[in-house]
């Protein structure tokens, strides 16, 4: 991430805090133009509760982590996406805050335990994964220890309400802010936490060619290979000798088809470690060797060259992570190489692909338009 454009202020209103907090933010991370309620709410309520070591689940751009640094022992921020945890990075060091940030889907791998967990869940996470991650930050307190839930009605209140009522000692609500409550919970010594998501295969055909890919909620298409990216595999030409990168990777379904129909040196990126866990076990899976990277962007591979780029870019997520996609593309692109990617027909991506020397219209299908372009 070169740019992030958008800055937010913060005042505090109590003793012994900043008199003002400034976060960056950019497009491809959630509010980024205004903060939520429901880490306010956190922020607001625990300023003056004795926090000791703080865990914040999901931290997003660094909110809730880097201002409560200022009242806890020590704060350790966790996200699953390499662009948010590079923001929290930068927002905590602006702000003066001292806090440990990693950039992990699973808390359950930290060689540590905490006093405190603070959670926001976001508002498009599916609830089998946010009740996932609630019990499993459950599970890492230590005895004594609470877990702070901050939620509204959009965002699952009531199903994670029920599920801390199944599997904690304690639940209780402690406060409430816009429509947003905050739940505390407290750990069972005997506590073990169940399973609410389990990794899936699927088993999609294309060109003849059989695919084992790995999935898990909350990835995009996990139930089947989207009509996209299949159009983009039975249009593209992948050649024996040629190093390939599949870009915005998800569970790996493009990297997995290179390494089965091509003898090709296979990369795969993605900024969610979610995806890129799952593209590991897709090219395991499908017999396929090959690398795999969890970076913004192409920041992960930007030191080498690719004869070919396939992507389905996620062009959901703002004109500023495409502009940085589609630049950094053309100076991973080797001089003879090429870039082929799928959209939806609706949309014009012309301007994003400028600075390319040509390009073709590939292949038109029902919802979608493959494309190439050179370097």
């Amino acid at each position: 991430m070169k740019r992030a454009p958008y800055q937010l202020t913060l005042e505090s209103r109590v003793a012994d805090a900043r008199p003002t907090y400034r976060f960056h933010t950019a497009d491809g991370v959630h509010s980024k133009r205004s903060f939520r309620d429901a880490e306010l709410l956190l922020v607001d309520a625990l300023w003056n509760a004795d926090l000791g070591h703080l865990l914040n689940r999901a931290a997003n751009y660094g909110v809730v982590g880097t201002v409560l640094a200022g009242c806890a022992t020590a704060v350790h921020m966790v996200e699953s996406s390499a662009r948010a945890a590079q923001l929290c990075e930068r927002n905590a060091a602006e702000n003066g805050a001292d806090a440990a940030i990693t950039l992990n889907a699973d808390v359950t791998v930290l060689n540590e335990t905490f006093d405190t967990v603070a959670y926001a869940p976001k508002p498009y996470t599916p609830i089998s994964v946010g009740k996932q991650r609630l019990v499993d930050s459950l599970a890492m307190l230590r005895l004594g220890g609470t877990l702070y839930l901050a939620a509204s009605k959009r965002s699952g209140l009531a199903r994670y309400e029920a599920c801390l009522q199944e599997v904690a000692a304690t639940v209780e609500r402690v406060a409430d802010r816009n429509g947003c409550a905050l739940l505390a919970a407290t750990l069972s010594p005997s506590f073990e936490p169940p399973t609410y998501v389990s990794p899936r295969t699927i088993h999609p055909k294309v060109n003849g060619t059989a695919l084992s890919l790995v999935t898990v909620p909350g990835l995009f298409s996990a139930d089947k290979l989207d009509d996209g990216t299949r159009l983009l595999l039975e249009t593209a030409t992948i050649e024996d000798g040629e190093t390939v990168l599949d870009l915005c990777c998800g569970y790996g379904a493009i990297g997995a088809y290179a390494g089965r129909v091509a003898d090709c040196e296979v990369w795969l990126s993605d900024d969610d470690c979610v995806a890129t866990s799952c593209a590991e076990r897709s090219l395991r899976a499908s017999q396929v060797d090959g690398t795999v990277v969890t970076a913004d962007g192409v920041a992960g591979i930007a030191h080498r060259t690719f004869d070919s780029v396939l992507c389905n870019p996620p062009t959901h997520a703002g004109h500023g992570v495409l502009s940085e996609l589609f630049a950094g593309i053309h100076g991973v692109l080797a001089a003879d190489g090429s870039l082929t990617i799928v959209h939806h027909r609706e949309l014009d991506l012309r301007n994003h692909l400028s600075r390319y020397g040509t390009v073709e219209r590939r292949r038109t299908g029902t919802d979608h338009v493959v494309l190439s372009a050179t370097a």
